[in-house]
């Protein structure tokens, strides 16, 4: 396990923190049996924490056109793009998981056009790279693409939110050198001892 600090930051004690802060921090460690670094990191500024899992939540944990595990592709092959190792780590463990594929994040982070993936997952992922690293240059022709492969607006909405919000996530991970926890490299690669 890892010694090195996780942060370039003050990281603030647990039991320091916000009550309400703290407490959503021991839910995600009763869940997933640590607590991932992210959570401690960005507690350095409360206000700015609340209103990330705030917009992070909205995007990721609702129902819409997008499945879970292509919220996760998306976060992952952009995070990849913009060289953030936190998110692609994190999120590839994630993905890992919801797409019950303990291959599926490795090709998406690499190079995801070649992953094993749908034609319609590959055109939102196309669609996400350009809302990460060139999104002047959207236009009509994107949403013709995604539109035909199914996506309505509200899930074309929904890809580019996702690309953007992990803009600001993938560059504040590494503004502050957040490392990924040690758990989440095996997180979804074997099966589940039962």
């Amino acid at each position: 396990m890892s010694t090195q600090s996780i942060s370039r930051f003050p990281v603030p004690k647990l039991e320091d923190l916000p009550e309400d802060i703290r407490a959503r921090i021991l839910e995600v460690q009763e869940k997933s049996g640590f607590i991932p670094n992210v959570f401690l990191a960005l507690a350095h500024r409360p206000a700015e924490w609340r209103a990330f899992f705030a917009f992070h939540d909205a995007l990721m944990e609702k129902d819409s056109g997008l499945t879970k595990a292509e919220r996760e592709m998306i976060v992952v092959a952009t995070s990849n793009a913009n060289g953030c190792q936190y998110c692609v780590v994190a999120h590839g463990a994630i993905l890992r998981i919801r797409a019950k594929s303990p291959l599926v994040a490795d090709q998406v982070a690499v190079n995801y056009r070649k992953a094993d993936i749908t034609p319609r997952q590959k055109a939102m992922l196309d669609f996400a790279m350009k809302v990460a690293l060139d999104s002047g240059a959207i236009g009509d022709s994107d949403y013709d693409t995604l539109h035909g492969h199914g996506f309505s607006d509200e899930d074309i909405w929904d890809i580019g939110a996702v690309a953007a919000f992990f803009g600001l996530s993938n560059r504040m991970a590494n503004m502050t050198s957040m490392r990924p926890n040690d758990e989440f490299y095996l997180m979804g690669r074997l099966p589940k001892q039962k």
